[in-house]
Order: structure tokens, then C-alpha cells, then sequence
């Protein structure tokens, strides 16, 4: 179950973060079609969520594989799971909402650049940490 928590709810941010992020871009090649390539960063920011996941179901999918598991161990592996893939899912909301905007600003002013760019590393940074915290968690 953590495996599958940790892939799930990671791919689901990161589909919903590009799905949200990529209606931006639309609206703006309607308007400034120059600026498309520098919009993407969003995308592909919302694309990391989905290796997180990725990177956290190999960790516990090599630890569940041991012959002495514990109920607690299994606990633990779930719990993992569960951490990367929800602060995953959370993240991918923030940029998705977040780069939905913020490329729509920057298909009237290049001014916004910078600050969708911070708001952007913010947002990803909640799956990171998630993430972090998953190996933490299965590691112990």
C-alpha cells in the first residue's frame, strides 16, 4: 500500500500540476506565442512530483522484499508511501494553481518572471520534503 500511495498521489499532483499549468499555456501563446518556451518551467517542475514518487516506491519496494518483516516495519513502509505521495499531491496543486496564474501574468508583463519562478520552487519544494522525509522514514 505504500508503494502504491507513494506512486498514486505523486503521479495525480504532477498530472494535475501539468494538466493546470498547461491550460496556462495555452492563453498564453494566444498571446505572446515568443514567451511559450520559457513558460514550461512549471511543467516540468510538476513532472519532478511524479520521480519522487518513482524514487520513494523503489526505496520501500527493496525494503519490503526483506524476510523479516515486522507489523511495524509494514506500518512504517506505509506510512512513507503516504508522506511522499500526499506532499506530492499537495505540491502538485500548488503549482498547478500557482503556474496557471503566473504564467497568465507573464503573458502581459515579463516583471512576473522571477516571482513565478520563486513561487514555483516553493511549491515543489513541499513534495522534496516529503520525500526527504519518506526515506527518512523507511530508511529507520
Amino acid at each position: 500500500m505504500g508503494i502504491a500511495s507513494a506512486l498514486v498521489f505523486a503521479n495525480l499532483g504532477s498530472s494535475y500540476g501539468t494538466a493546470k499549468a498547461g491550460v496556462g499555456i495555452a492563453s498564453l501563446g494566444v498571446i505572446d506565442s515568443s514567451k511559450i518556451f520559457r513558460a514550461l518551467i512549471p511543467i516540468i517542475m510538476a513532472g519532478i512530483l511524479g520521480i519522487y514518487g518513482i524514487i520513494v516506491s523503489v526505496l520501500i519496494n527493496t525494503r519490503a522484499k526483506e524476510a523479516n518483516l515486522k507489523m511495524a516495519d509494514g506500518y512504517k513502509l506505509l506510512s512513507a508511501g503516504l508522506c511522499c505521495g500526499l506532499s506530492s499531491l499537495a505540491a502538485g496543486l500548488a503549482i498547478g494553481v500557482a503556474g496557471d496564474a503566473g504564467v497568465r501574468a507573464f503573458a502581459q508583463t515579463d516583471g512576473i518572471f522571477v516571482g513565478m519562478i520563486l513561487i514555483m520552487i516553493f511549491a515543489e519544494a513541499i513534495g522534496l520534503y516529503g520525500m526527504i522525509i519518506a526515506i527518512i522514514i523507511q530508511s529507520s
